[in-house]
């Protein structure tokens, strides 16, 4: 199964809240490039495609964290599966139509120089990172308080927020901590830097 189609099969599986339906219309609409945008520029998820297994690969990771014995007796973590879902798949929506394919020069291992494909970032709605996210899913669809503030902080300390907001929204909204783990997981182990 491709992973347009695995997303399409989680989201209609889990996604069940009004407005849900249009928003996945409109992710696979000519006006979105979300199933074949990549995940980032250069590094994790470079690649056409890369924001749909970034996200799967977000979804897969916060399962796993709240399956976890200590997550959910320790901590008292335990969300739905519309919320996991809602959360994960969609915590990076912000990136849709940001990224064009471009070239960038690298020196080859004889020292010459040769054109690259790269993307280069171009947002035409420059309205931050995890707020943009929650911004497009809410013209859609109601998120609850706890989905909103674990999208918003799903960049967690290496975003540019002020530190204190994080650390607050962490302790008040534990699914943004989660989301959190989840995405440096998906970014760092399972997708990584590309080679170039």
């Amino acid at each position: 199964m491709d992973k347009q189609q695995e997303f399409i099969d989680i989201y209609n599986r889990c996604i069940q809240r009004e407005g849900a339906d249009k928003l996945l219309e409109y992710l696979g609409s000519r006006n979105s490039d979300f199933f074949t945008a990549p995940a980032s520029q250069r590094y994790h998820g470079s690649y056409a495609g890369g924001l749909v297994e970034h996200s799967l690969n977000v979804y897969q990771c916060l399962k796993a964290y709240l399956e976890r014995e200590r997550v959910k007796e320790v901590y008292g973590m335990q969300y739905d599966e519309e919320s996991i879902a809602i959360s994960a798949l969609l915590h990076d929506v912000c990136k849709i139509n940001c990224y064009k394919p471009g070239t960038r020069n690298v020196k080859d291992e004889n020292g010459v120089w040769k054109a690259v494909p790269t993307y280069e970032y171009d947002d035409k709605l420059p309205y931050g990172h995890g707020e943009k996210s929650v911004y497009i899913i809410t013209g859609f669809m109601r998120l609850t308080r706890e989905e909103s503030f674990a999208i918003r902080y799903h960049m967690g300390f290496s975003g540019l927020e002020d530190k204190r907001n994080i650390g607050n929204a962490f302790e008040m909204f534990p699914l943004a901590f989660a989301l959190n783990v989840a995405d440096m997981e998906a970014t760092y182990f399972l997708e990584g830097k590309p080679s170039l």
